[in-house]
C-alpha cells in the first residue's frame, strides 16, 4: 500500500514548544461556535490536573467560517495552544499532519465537542508516558463505561465494532471513540501506511497496530452524545465499509509490511515466564487431558469386559494397572516431551505410585458404594468409578509433572 501523500498547505502559526510531553490535537472543520469553550475547558483541566508539560494543537482542516480566526485568538490568549491550518478536509488528514509535525513524545486527540469526560485523559496517556503501552483508546463499550446516547447511534456503534471483529479479527472494543493517544515513535512508523484520510483513519491505525503486535491500552470512559453532531452517519458508514474492504484486501495480499513492523515495534516474547505459570503448562494440560480421556475409556472398557468373570474389585485392579502403565508411557512422550530410556524406570515408578493412589481412590469408592448398597446397579458403579478416576487423574498429573517436567531431555 502506498504511503499517504502529505496534506496541502499545512501551516503552523508557530513552532512546537520544546519540552512538551503531551500534544493534544483537536481536529476541527467549521466549529467557530464550539471551539473557544472547548479549548478553554481543556486547557484549564490540563493546567490543573496534568502533571507534565503539554500543548494543545487546533488542527483546522479547510474551515470556511470563522474557525481559523477563533483558533488564532486562542493561540494568542492561552499559553501552549498552537494552530495548524490545512486547505484540504479530512479528520485523518488533520491528525496525520498534526502528529507528524509534533515534537511531543506522546500524541493524543479528542473531538471538539468534548463528549468524553476529561477525567479519563491522564489514565489514557499514563501507560504511554511510562512505556507500558504503545497506543491507548477510550472505550464506550466496556462494562464500566457510562454512556448517554440515542438507541440509533448505540446500535450503529455496536454493529460496526462487531463487523470489525468478524471482518478484520480485531480485539480492541471501540474503534471510533474520539479519544485516543499514541507514542510518537510508533506513530512515525504507522502513519505512512495509513491510507484513509477521513473517519476510517482511527480504525486503520488500530488494525495496523494490532497486526504489528503492539499493546493497545483501553480506558472505560464516561461519554455523553453531542445532539448537535453534524456527522453524516450514512456517508461515514459507506466510507467505513469501503475502508474495511480495502484494508482487508491489503492484509490478504500481503501488501503491508507487517513482518517488518512486528520486528521493529512488536514486543518480544517474555524471556522468563512468571513463576506461577510454568513453561508449557497450558499445552501440557491439553495433552494430558486427551491422554486421560483415552485412558479412562480404555479403563471402563476393560472393567466392563472383565467384571462378570472376575468381580468388581479384581476387574478394577486389572483395568487400572494396564491403563496406568499405558498412561505413564503416553504422558511421558506426548505430554512432557520425553523420549529415550533415560529415567524411564523412575518415571514408571512414579506412575505406579500414582496408580496406587488411584487404586486406593477407586477401590475405596467401590467399597463405600457396596457398603451402602449390597447390589448396586452397573450404571451406578460406573458413575462412581468415573468420579473417582477424575480425582485420581488430577493427582496423577501433579505427581507426573513434578517428576518429569524438570527432567526433559
Amino acid at each position: 500500500m502506498s504511503a499517504v501523500s502529505g496534506p496541502r498547505a499545512a501551516v503552523r502559526t508557530r513552532p512546537s514548544s520544546a519540552g512538551v510531553v503531551l500534544d493534544v490535537v483537536i481536529p476541527v472543520h467549521n466549529e467557530e461556535t464550539d471551539l473557544g469553550p472547548c479549548v478553554r475547558r481543556l486547557h484549564a483541566h490540563l493546567s490543573e490536573h496534568f502533571p507534565y508539560p503539554f500543548q494543545i494543537t487546533i488542527a483546522d482542516n479547510a474551515s470556511v467560517d470563522g474557525t481559523l480566526t477563533v483558533a488564532d485568538g486562542l493561540a494568542g490568549e492561552l499559553p501552549g495552544v498552537e494552530v495548524l491550518h490545512l486547505d484540504a478536509k479530512g479528520r485523518g488528514r488533520a491528525l496525520s499532519a498534526a502528529w507528524s509535525g509534533s515534537s511531543a513524545p506522546v500524541l493524543a486527540y479528542m473531538d471538539v465537542d468534548l463528549s468524553t469526560d476529561l477525567a479519563a485523559l491522564l489514565p489514557l496517556v499514563a501507560p504511554l508516558i511510562s512505556g507500558h503501552s504503545d497506543l491507548a483508546i477510550g472505550t464506550r463499550l466496556a462494562r464500566t463505561s457510562r454512556v448517554v446516547r440515542g438507541a440509533r447511534r448505540e446500535v450503529i456503534s455496536r454493529a460496526y465494532n462487531l463487523l470489525l471483529r468478524g471482518a478484520l479479527a480485531v480485539r480492541f472494543s471501540d474503534a471510533q471513540c474520539g479519544f485516543k493517544a499514541i507514542r510518537a515513535d510508533v506513530a512515525a512508523r504507522l502513519l505512512p501506511l495509513v491510507g484513509d484520510t477521513g473517519w476510517f483513519f482511527d480504525t486503520e491505525l488500530l488494525v495496523l497496530a494490532q497486526r504489528a503486535g503492539l499493546r493497545i491500552h483501553e480506558v472505560p470512559v464516561d461519554w455523553v452524545d453531542d445532539p448537535d453532531s453534524r456527522v453524516d452517519i450514512v456517508a461515514t458508514a459507506l466510507a467505513d465499509l469501503r475502508g474495511i474492504g480495502r484494508l482487508g484486501r491489503a492484509l490478504l495480499t500481503g501488501a503491508l509490511p507487517l513482518a517488518d513492523l512486528r520486528a521493529q515495534l512488536g514486543r518480544a516474547p517474555l524471556a522468563v515466564s512468571p513463576a506461577r505459570v510454568p513453561v508449557g503448562l497450558p499445552r501440557q494440560l491439553v495433552r494430558f487431558a486427551a491422554v486421560g480421556v483415552a485412558s479412562t475409556l480404555a479403563y471402563l472398557l476393560l472393567f466392563v469386559a472383565t467384571r462378570g468373570a472376575l468381580g468388581a474389585q479384581p476387574a478394577n485392579l486389572l483395568a487400572l494397572l494396564v491403563t496406568a502403565v499405558a498412561n505413564t508411557a503416553a504422558n511421558r512422550r506426548l505430554t512432557f516431551g520425553i523420549s529415550g530410556r533415560r529415567h524411564a524406570g523412575r518415571h514408571h515408578a512414579q506412575g505406579l505410585l500414582a496408580f496406587g493412589l488411584g487404586l486406593a481412590l477407586t477401590s475405596g469408592s467401590l467399597a463405600v458404594l457396596h457398603a451402602v448398597t449390597a447390589v448396586p446397579a452397573r450404571s451406578v458403579e460406573v458413575a462412581v468409578l468415573v468420579a473417582a478416576n477424575l480425582a485420581a487423574t488430577v493427582l496423577r498429573f501433579v505427581l507426573l509433572r513434578l517428576g518429569m517436567h524438570h527432567r526433559r531431555t
